[in-house]
């Protein structure tokens, strides 16, 4: 199928899904739902959370289960089958991570904190329009898409997290939602001989997030951001935002981070580890894989133009680097890094049992570059 009319073919299922969504919806539902697309909403739809906050839309729970299902028809719209099982696993692990801290009730500035009915939907502009776009997202989900002319055109950043990251099930089995994309990224730093090690490792302390961030732009010189400044404004009650901001300190006590640490994995223009020029050709085998866990959450008909974007020399300008313990198990921070592509994975809180897992394009990021492109031939 060719590329055009596979990012149509994605394109009209999320038009006609989303339309489902806005026609069952009453009109109070809809204010939260839909919002128009106007330079007003635009910094709205810029703005986005991985943290247990409100994400800015109606939230699941206020939907009555049809337009619930129809909500997860337009999420599986703009995912690969296994892409959707991550993301309805992890919205799952609200109740277990619930059960985990106690049910203790700490709540974010709401009556339940841990909870899988504050996943939102957002739209904005009308689908079918020139250009439209929505997004879905609650903890440890951000999902954020464009479409403009007929085609999907945007579908970072992407954001899955798990937390736990690993759980026991019966039968002696663990539930890892992202198992695989964390025992990749280590299968390929442990391949790396001492040469392409000594490139590829940034230090032996993985952060405590990624390095990106919820920020809306990403860009050389960018470091952690603490904890309590990536939720929807800081906390009113300041024992609440006091809470937050001690446990970013205690946990990097808990691994001895120090601010040089931090400095180790700050972004920068030219990427930071190695690349995958210097592998060999089982190395950049286990490389195209470890991509294919970011490319491979869009649908499965662009899977393939996904992946073409790192096909053959254009590999050779994606570099990787590692921060943390390279034993299964340990803390652990890996990011890959070239022309429009910036992924970040981190699994360092909890005792490295809590991950998070970001794919975004530093140019195009909520299509940013198409639409720029846009706006300058039709609106000039």
């Amino acid at each position: 199928m060719p590329e055009c009319s596979a990012a149509r073919v994605v394109a009209d299922r999320m038009i006609d899904t989303a339309e489902a969504v806005l026609a069952s919806l009453d009109g109070t539902q809809r204010d939260q739902a839909a919002w128009p697309w106007s330079e007003a909403t635009e910094d709205e739809r810029r703005r986005w959370f991985y943290t247990p906050t409100d994400h800015g839309g109606l939230p699941v729970a206020a939907m009555t289960p049809r337009q619930y299902q129809r909500t997860m028809a337009l999420v599986a719209s703009g995912l690969s089958e296994a892409a959707y099982t991550t993301v309805t696993t992890v919205m799952g692990l609200e109740n277990l991570l619930d059960r985990t801290e106690g049910f203790a009730g700490f709540d974010f500035a709401r009556e339940r904190g841990r909870d899988p009915g504050q996943y939102r939907l957002r739209i904005f502009g009308e689908p079918g329009a020139p250009v439209w776009g929505w997004r879905f997202g609650g903890h440890h989900v951000s999902l954020n898409n464009l479409v403009m002319g007929g085609e999907l055109v945007s579908a970072t950043p992407c954001f899955l997290g798990a937390d736990p990251a690993g759980s026991p099930l019966l039968g002696a089995t663990t539930l890892r939602p992202l198992g695989g994309v964390e025992d990749l990224g280590r299968a390929l730093v442990r391949s790396l001989d001492e040469e392409q090690r000594s490139k590829a490792v940034l230090g032996t302390r993985a952060p405590v997030d990624i390095v990106g961030g919820n920020r809306s732009r990403v860009g050389p010189g960018d470091r952690v951001v603490p904890l309590g400044d990536i939720f929807r404004g800081r906390f009113a009650d300041p024992e609440r935002q006091a809470r937050m901001d001690d446990s970013y300190v205690a946990i990097k006590r808990y691994y001895g981070i120090t601010e040089a640490d931090n400095a180790a994995v700050e972004l920068t223009a030219e990427p930071r580890g190695v690349p995958a020029s210097s592998l060999n050709s089982d190395q950049r085998g286990q490389l195209l894989a470890l991509l294919g866990c970011y490319t491979g959450r869009v649908p499965e008909e662009l899977i393939e133009r996904e992946a073409a974007r790192y096909a053959g020399p254009l590999l050779d300008q994606v570099h990787f680097a590692w921060a943390g313990s390279i034993e299964p198990g340990g803390a652990c921070y890996y990011r890959l890094q070239g022309p429009r592509l910036l992924v970040e994975y981190d699994n360092a809180p909890r005792q490295a049992n809590h991950a998070h897992s970001v794919w975004r394009d530093p140019e195009n990021d909520f299509g940013a570059d198409v639409l720029g492109a846009h706006l300058a031939a039709h609106h000039a």
